[in-house]
């Protein structure tokens, strides 16, 4: 089935706007102020925490796999379950700044980067851009094209760049130069160049923890950014249920935590949105098309 109106058109911007986001002006006053009586992302952290049966999953990546997609893994279902669940849900694409509420006018993510599995391998972030009318497929081009371009130990990008142009100057100086990156971000005006840079600058920020073998742990927000949601996700892990029968089966999960700005829109509205999230990891099947409708954020 082929997408229809599945990207709606670019608002023209008006005063207030900012170049990353449109201010959201017509949430009631509630919702206007809690960014006033909590100025921080650290004040307003929310924690979530599921598992994820991964069955049918698992027998949809052996299908894929053997249909000439042998790369496709957890890590793209899982991105491409949110860039169609933000598709749905746009209210999860939103920022704060300048303690106003804005709507994001893209989607993307940040992923932290492990250049080779080793305790001395540098690590970097790499951010990427996704159309809200992405299939599964052209999330796993994008996320191979940017892992692939990052991981040769000699490979910097725009990311590495900054930050190696900010270090080569004193501490004072670096101290300085922050504070003043977050006064421009502040009021929107920081420059292009190095918000298309900053990993704090995205959509969500993603860590795979399962490539470590490990369980996935709650991240901060950054206070740094406009970064409203962070997630991690773990290693797989077998479990055995007792059935109402008196059977027992053994079941595979993958364990998800997400830290969340809870400013950004109201507890149920983000309820319903990992629940569509957890049924897009479950039955990655209706990745394969683009939805048929992009829902737009509210004026």
């Amino acid at each position: 089935m082929e997408a229809t109106e599945a990207r709606p058109k670019r608002r023209k911007r008006r005063l207030g706007d900012r170049y990353d986001g449109r201010r959201v002006r017509s949430l009631n006053p509630f919702y206007q102020i809690m960014p006033y009586i909590m100025p921080t992302r650290v004040d307003s952290h929310d924690y979530f925490d599921d598992r994820i049966e991964i069955s049918h999953t698992e027998a949809w990546l052996r299908r894929q796999r053997d249909a000439g997609y042998p790369e496709m893994g957890y890590l793209h279902v899982f991105i491409a379950a949110y860039v169609r669940m933000i598709s749905q849900k746009p209210r999860l694409n939103r920022f704060i700044a300048g303690k106003k509420i804005f709507a994001r006018d893209e989607i993307t993510f940040s992923l932290a980067l492990k250049k080779r599995l080793s305790e001395d391998s540098p690590e970097t972030t790499v951010k990427m851009r996704f159309d809200p009318d992405a299939t599964i497929y052209d999330v796993m081009r994008i996320v191979n094209e940017a892992i692939g371009q990052n991981k040769e130990a000699a490979a910097s990008n725009a990311t590495d760049k900054v930050a190696k142009l900010f270090m080569l100057c004193p501490g004072f100086l670096v101290s300085m130069l922050i504070g003043l990156v977050r006064l421009l971000d502040f009021y929107g005006i920081m420059p292009k160049a190095i918000h298309r840079a900053s990993p704090f600058h995205t959509s969500v920020f993603i860590t795979d923890l399962g490539s470590l073998g490990i369980k996935p742990i709650y991240h901060h927000l950054y206070n740094f950014g406009t970064t409203s949601i962070f997630v991690a996700f773990g290693a797989k892990e077998r479990q055995r249920e007792i059935l109402k029968d008196g059977s027992v089966v053994e079941r595979r999960y993958i364990g998800m935590k997400v830290v969340n700005d809870e400013r950004i829109c109201d507890g149920h509205y983000y309820a319903s949105a990992f629940k569509l999230l957890l049924g897009y990891f479950k039955d990655p099947s209706q990745l394969e098309r683009p939805p048929e409708t992009v829902v737009e954020d509210q004026d």
